[in-house]
């Protein structure tokens, strides 16, 4: 039983897949900061949104799971070239989610 609480190999495999989506999404425009840009990453963010709450209802997180689900997504993000700071806020936004 404890050691199931300390599984989060689906918790980090969403999170690298979430970030994935998000930056396959927005690959082409995610160093831009106009309107354009922005209604197409609320959109995005939506359908995010949704990922995360069916992920959430399929997989009971704990703390060490959302940390660990945080940690890979911001990698993530960071390894495919988002700038830190909109890394950073996704992030933030994706804490919230959970």
């Amino acid at each position: 039983m404890a050691l199931k609480m300390l599984d989060a190999k689906a918790a980090e495999a969403f999170g690298e897949e979430l970030a994935a989506f998000i930056m396959k999404e927005l690959s082409q425009s995610v160093h831009k900061r106009d309107k354009k840009f922005v209604d197409k990453a609320a959109k995005v963010m939506v359908r995010a949104a949704r990922k995360v709450d069916a992920f959430k209802k399929a997989e009971p997180l704990n703390f060490y799971k959302k940390s660990k689900l945080a940690n890979a997504f911001l990698w993530g993000l960071k390894d495919a070239g988002c700038p830190h700071d909109y890394a950073d806020d996704l992030t933030r936004w994706l804490t919230v989610r959970l």
